[in-house]
């Protein structure tokens, strides 16, 4: 596993490709544009990896875009640094599946509540992207929502360090998007990040999250 992924070398900067419009990251445009989306591949399907003894299962993790007076912002989350998997890294509110789920939406609305506080009636689902292989045999599926304000969080503070919200369209502006690689056990492995400077700290997306927004900026920018 990348156990210092901030350190790992940047290879290139994707400067050369377009931004998403203002314009289309607006909240009508993203509607249109999942009710009917163009043609277009994700990028990132994941690694497909397993942990030893692990056998894949379903996930779904919300992609909460806060409808704000100057434009959308994503609402992610750091996690602790105890937890087993994934621990301090950036991630959206979302985790494994449960039998009573009502699926993927289900999933993603019910982890989200669990772990932040955030109340379904402030949510509004309106698509998916692809299925996301993690390096711990999760099959995430990112569920696509807007939420409007007011509303209030309360962190499940087992799992949760932090809340923060970035623009998207700084998000969305492959200038931001870097690309890493690092060789492990004699294998080079690649990864992308989007480091954020917050108000009092750095913010370093990277891994799954990272690779499910440039999902996002494909089908934006598609």
């Amino acid at each position: 596993m990348i156990l210092r992924p901030h350190e790992a070398p940047v290879v290139s900067v994707d400067a050369h490709l377009p931004a998403v419009s203002s314009a289309t990251l607006s909240e009508s445009a993203i509607r249109a544009r999942l009710a009917s989306a163009p043609s277009w591949q994700p990028e990132f399907a994941g690694d497909g990896s397993r942990l030893a003894g692990r056998a894949p299962a379903a996930a779904a993790v919300l992609v909460p875009m806060v409808v704000r007076d100057d434009g959308l912002h994503l609402l992610l989350t750091r996690r602790t640094d105890h937890l087993r998997d994934h621990a301090g890294q950036i991630s959206f509110p979302g985790g494994k599946s449960e039998p009573e789920d009502s699926g993927p939406v289900g999933t993603a609305l019910r982890e989200t509540e669990e772990e932040i506080g955030l109340a379904r009636e402030h949510i509004d689902v309106i698509g998916q992207l692809p299925v996301y292989a993690t390096v711990t045999a999760f099959q995430v599926t990112p569920v696509l929502a807007l939420v409007r304000p007011p509303f209030g969080l309360k962190l499940d503070a087992f799992e949760v360090a932090e809340a923060f919200e970035v623009p998207l369209h700084f998000l969305m502006n492959p200038a931001h998007h870097r690309h890493h690689a690092v060789v492990l056990d004699g294998i080079e492995r690649r990864f992308i990040s989007m480091p954020w400077q917050g108000p009092e700290r750095e913010y370093f997306i990277w891994g799954a999250t990272a690779a499910m927004l440039r999902n996002l900026y494909r089908l934006l920018i598609a």
